[in-house]
C-alpha cells in the first residue's frame, strides 16, 4: 500500500433513476402525500390555530413525511419552508432566507473545507489505521476499540464520514481473518454495529460533531441572549457521553459471538500503517490547521473581548480558506475549488438550515406557543414526565429521519412546551439533543453505511430496538438527575 496523494476525482455522470414496475406510481403517490398532508393538517387545525399557524404546522408535517418516505432527496425537502412562505406570506421572507446562510452554516462550510484535505492527502485513513493498531486479539478488545475510535472521531468529524472511513477497513480486516460472507458473519455483526452506533452517539460530544447540535446551539443562544461557548457544551455533554458510551459498550459486549479471540488482527493493522510511511507535508498541514481551528474555538473566551466577531464559524472558515493557498509536498494546492465544489456537503448545510427556517416559521407565527399550550393542557407535572416526552419525541423522529431533521422539529416543540408549563427549557433542550443523536434501529443516514458493507439489516433492527429502549431510559433518567442536582445542566 502506498501513501501517495489521492487525486481530485471528477464528478461522475449520474444515470437517470429507474423505477421498477409499479415503482413510478408509488413514487408519485409519495410525492403527492407531502402537499396533501400539508393541506389536511391546515384544514384539521382550523379553529384551533390561526391560518398562519396551521400552515406552519402543516409545513413541518409535510417535511417530516417526505423525510420519512424520501420520494425526493432529503436535501430537496430542505427548501420547502421557502416555498410555503413565498406562497402564503407567513412571515417576512428574509427571516426564512437568512437561515440558509446563517453563522452556523458558515461553521459547517469551514469545517468541511478543512476535513476535505484529510481525504485528498490520506490523513483520514492514516489516523484511522493508527488508532486500530491498538486492537488486541480478543473480541471484547475488538468491539471496544472499534466503538471507541468511531465515537471519538465522530466528536470532530461528520458521523457519516466516520462510518464511511471505518466500515471498509473493518470489512477488509474480517476478510483477512477468513470471514468471506459479511452478511452471515457473527464476528462482523458486533464490529459493524460498533462503527454505526459509535459514529452516531459521538456526534453530541462537541458542537461540530453533528449539525443537529448546532440547531440546539442556535436556540440556546436565542433564549439566553449570549454566545454559547464550546467549553459550555463540552462540560455539560461529556459526562452524558461517557455514561451512554459505557451502557452501549456493555450491550455490544453482550451480543453472542462464536469465538473469544480473533488472531492476527493487530499485526494486520500494524503492517497497513507501516505502508503509509512518514507523515507527508500535506498531512501535517491538514492536521495542524484542524487542531488550530478546534483549539481556537474552545479557547474563544480568552480573546472574545479583543475579537468579538471572530466566532468559531469564522475561525473554521478562515483556516479552511487557507487550504486553497497552501501547497503540499508535490507543489499542488491542498484544495482546489473544482474539488471543493463537488465534495462539500452542500446538502447537509441546506438540511441544517431548513431546520432553522422551519423553526422561524413555527415560532414567529405563534404555532409553537399554541401547540405547547395544548400539550400543557394535559396537566403534565414533574420534571421526569416532561423529560420523557422531550427525549422520546426526539428519539422517535431521529429513527425516522436524520438527527438534524429530528432536532429541527423537536427542539422548537420542547422549547414551547417548557415555556407553556412555566419551566426552564434549557435542560429539556439538552436532553432532546442527546436523544436525537442516539438512534440505532432503521438503516437511515449513518446507520445505512454498515448495512451497505454487508451488515444484516434485520439484525440491526433486532438489537437496535432493544438498545434504543435501554439508551432512552438511561438518557431520561440521567438528564433528569443532572437537572435536579447539577446547576450546569440548568443554568447558562
Amino acid at each position: 500500500m502506498k501513501a501517495s496523494r489521492r487525486p481530485f476525482p471528477s464528478e461522475p455522470m449520474r444515470p437517470l433513476p429507474r423505477f421498477p414496475q409499479g415503482g413510478l406510481m408509488k413514487n408519485i403517490l409519495e410525492i403527492l402525500a407531502g402537499p396533501a398532508s400539508f393541506a389536511f393538517t391546515a384544514f384539521a387545525l382550523t379553529g384551533t390555530f390561526t391560518p398562519a399557524q396551521s400552515f406552519a404546522v402543516g409545513t413541518a408535517v409535510w417535511m417530516a413525511l417526505w423525510w420519512i418516505l424520501r420520494p425526493v432527496s432529503i436535501y430537496v425537502t430542505a427548501f420547502i419552508p421557502i416555498l410555503v412562505d413565498s406562497f402564503f406570506d407567513l412571515i417576512p421572507e428574509g427571516h426564512v432566507l437568512s437561515q440558509y446562510f446563517s453563522e452556523i452554516a458558515v461553521l459547517l462550510l469551514g469545517s468541511d473545507l478543512i476535513c476535505l484535505t484529510w481525504t485528498t492527502t490520506g490523513l483520514d485513513r492514516r489516523i484511522s489505521v493508527k488508532t486500530l493498531c491498538c486492537i488486541g486479539t480478543s473480541m471484547k478488545n475488538q468491539i471496544f476499540v472499534w466503538f471507541l475510535a468511531s465515537t471519538l472521531l465522530s466528536v470532530f468529524l461528520p458521523n457519516v464520514v466516520v462510518a464511511a472511513i471505518f466500515c471498509p477497513i473493518a470489512v477488509a480486516m474480517l476478510h483477512f481473518v477468513g470471514e468471506k460472507d459479511i452478511t452471515k458473519s457473527r464476528l462482523a455483526l458486533p464490529i459493524l454495529l460498533s462503527i454505526g452506533w459509535g459514529s452516531g452517539i459521538g456526534g453530541f460530544g462537541s458542537p461540530i460533531g453533528s449539525s443537529a447540535n448546532l440547531v440546539a446551539v442556535s436556540y440556546i443562544e436565542q433564549l439566553t441572549g449570549r454566545e454559547f461557548m464550546y467549553y459550555d457544551w463540552v462540560i455539560r455533554f461529556l459526562p452524558l457521553l461517557a455514561i451512554i458510551f459505557f451502557v452501549n459498550l456493555l450491550f455490544l459486549w453482550a451480543i453472542p459471538v462464536p469465538v473469544k479471540e480473533m488472531k492476527g488482527t493487530r499485526s494486520y493493522f500494524q503492517d497497513m500503517y507501516k505502508a503509509f510511511g512518514p507523515l507527508k507535508k500535506g498531512e501535517w498541514i491538514g492536521l495542524i490547521l484542524f487542531l488550530s481551528a478546534t483549539i481556537l474555538a474552545f479557547a474563544r473566551p480568552a480573546f472574545a473581548d479583543l475579537l468579538p466577531g471572530w466566532k468559531p464559524a469564522y475561525i473554521f472558515l478562515t483556516l479552511g480558506l487557507f487550504m486553497f493557498f497552501l501547497k503540499d509536498e508535490t507543489g499542488h494546492p491542498m484544495l482546489t475549488w473544482k474539488y471543493a465544489e463537488s465534495h462539500i456537503m452542500w446538502g447537509m448545510i441546506c438540511l441544517f438550515a431548513s431546520g432553522l427556517a422551519l423553526g422561524r416559521l413555527v415560532i414567529e407565527t405563534g404555532a409553537i406557543e399554541q401547540l405547547a399550550s395544548l400539550i400543557a393542557a394535559m396537566h403534565l407535572s414533574g420534571s421526569l414526565s416532561i423529560m420523557a416526552i422531550s427525549c422520546g419525541f426526539a428519539t422517535f423522529l431521529s429513527e425516522l429521519s436524520s438527527n438534524t431533521a429530528a432536532a429541527s422539529i423537536s427542539i422548537p416543540v420542547v422549547t414551547g412546551l417548557a415555556k407553556a408549563l412555566g419551566v426552564n427549557p434549557i435542560p429539556y433542550i439538552l436532553g432532546s439533543i442527546v436523544a436525537a443523536n442516539c438512534a440505532y434501529v432503521l438503516p437511515i443516514s449513518t446507520r445505512a453505511i454498515p448495512i451497505g458493507h454487508g451488515l444484516d439489516a434485520a439484525q440491526q433492527i433486532k438489537y437496535g430496538l432493544l438498545l434504543t429502549l435501554i439508551t432512552l431510559a438511561t438518557t431520561i433518567t440521567t438528564c433528569t438527575l443532572f437537572m435536579m442536582y447539577s446547576p450546569l445542566f440548568s443554568e447558562l
